[in-house]
């Protein structure tokens, strides 16, 4: 539901505003902030060790900045855009009183079945071969994804339980949280707002979602991520239900790798090798029938309980 008291601002406007404010924000404040904190806890040039090639030194560095960076531009930046300067009031994109002890259960069994129905797009997607008249941008663009993955690797190579914790709260909670507020709760309400289209709010968020992680090898699958975390919302109108799923994506494949990292599991999460297609095919059925049954909740729950995640047109 929009404040009253909101000045009127025209959408597009609005959304030039989130990415000057949270662009600012994640770019420069959060990681000056990370730098100027993680150089506590690193012997030596930091800027320029982080210039060249980072090695397993640079773990608590790195974590320091990137954590800084995702709590400064994609919570406090966009929690005050949202109290401060959009004059809304959180209520109307945060509510506790859920039916949690089905919604919960519900959403491990969406983010479980769709992470393996989509690991066919994933396979395909790294795999894809760009035409020849986008050669050039092709070959950038695998050097890119390989530089990302290499400094992935490096991040989830965890040596300790302790590096393990702090890898989950930078790499999972943070961003799970971060990335909802701006694509979903600001992005997504914005695009709504102008369009007066659920659906192409819901995909446009999602395009720029995975846009905006510049990873081509990855893109579609993350765009169908996001697409799944916009309708999470909009059925449910409330943004505690998709910052909860996209926490527990991340945060499931990391405890996955980290089990298989300590050889207490024999399956490797971070395989780009489709599932067995019978897997595959089982899981779309439970990804469609659970997403079925998420979205009858909630339609059937009552208006004043239900909540709003959009704004009037």
């Amino acid at each position: 539901m929009m404040d009253e008291h909101r000045p009127e601002r025209s959408p597009f406007v609005t959304l030039l505003l989130i990415i000057l404010f949270v662009g600012t924000g994640f770019l420069l404040i959060g990681p000056g902030i990370g730098l100027l904190v993680a150089s506590a806890f690193y012997e030596g040039d930091l800027l320029t060790a982080l210039q060249s090639s980072p090695d397993k030194t640079m773990f608590v560095p790195l974590m320091i900045t990137q954590g800084f960076a995702s709590l400064v531009g994609l919570i406090i930046v966009p929690l005050v855009f949202i109290t401060a300067i959009s004059r809304h009031s959180l209520t109307a994109y945060f509510r506790i009183n859920e039916p949690w002890t089905i919604t919960i259960p519900l959403l491990i069994g969406i983010g479980i079945a769709f992470q393996i129905a989509l690991s066919p797009v994933v396979e395909w997607n790294m795999q894809f071969q760009f035409p020849e008249f986008l050669k050039e941008f092709g070959a950038w663009a695998r050097e890119r994804e390989d530089a990302l993955a290499e400094l992935t690797r490096l991040l989830t190579q965890f040596q300790s339980n302790e590096q393990f914790l702090f890898g989950f709260l930078v790499i999972a909670v943070l961003p799970g949280i971060g990335e909802e507020l701006v694509f979903r709760g600001l992005i997504q309400r914005e695009l709504l707002r102008g369009s007066g289209s659920v659906h192409l709010s819901i995909w446009v968020a999602a395009f720029l979602f995975s846009a905006i992680h510049m990873q081509f090898f990855g893109f579609v699958p993350r765009m169908l991520l996001g697409a799944l975390f916009g309708y999470l919302y909009h059925w449910s109108g409330n943004l505690l239900i998709p910052i909860f799923a996209h926490f527990f994506h991340n945060g499931f494949t990391l405890v996955m790798l980290y089990l298989y990292q300590q050889g207490s599991i024999g399956l490797n999460i971070d395989t780009e090798e489709s599932a067995p297609w019978h897997w595959v095919a089982v899981a779309v059925i439970a990804t469609v029938a659970l997403l079925y049954y998420f979205r009858k909740l909630y339609t059937d729950l009552p208006n004043d309980s239900r909540g709003t995640h959009s704004v009037e047109i």
